[in-house]
């Protein structure tokens, strides 16, 4: 028996600031190209954009190869925006609606992935308040 030769795709692994500690790999070609156009599009500071946005502006600079007429381009800005958002690598503003600009860099360099980052501890305060106020509406 001969083993296939095809290589498998390399996998990343990808964390969700709104579920901190766990992660998931996903397959890195599409990451890596909407990591780089994410990082490409935010802005550097506050007022940021909001999702929309960021889905709207990353679409001319991804491969078409890759995400073929922007299919799957909404999903994968979202998982990397979540990663990125965990890892402190960008900032999510506590505004309505959301928005994300890119993390201020420190001097032990930004990204640095800690479980008590500001952005995680922040997002979750957010996600906090928000099922504070979805409860008090339901009642």
């Amino acid at each position: 028996m001969t083993k296939d030769a095809t290589p498998k795709p390399t996998r990343v692994r990808i964390e969700n600031v709104n579920h901190p500690g766990s992660s998931t790999t996903v397959d890195a070609g599409p990451y890596n190209a909407m990591r780089e156009a994410l990082l490409a599009v935010l802005p550097e500071a506050a007022p940021g954009m909001t999702e929309s946005q960021m889905r709207q502006a990353v679409l001319p600079k991804l491969p078409e190869d890759l995400f073929p007429g922007g299919a799957r381009a909404g999903w994968w800005s979202k998982a990397v925006q979540l990663d990125l958002e965990a890892k402190g690598v960008i900032d999510r503003e506590p505004s309505r609606p959301l928005r994300w600009h890119r993390a201020a860099e420190t001097a032990e360099g930004a990204g640095a992935p800690t479980p008590d980052s500001p952005a995680r501890t922040r997002a979750e305060a957010l996600n906090a308040e928000l099922r504070r106020r979805e409860a008090l509406g339901r009642r």
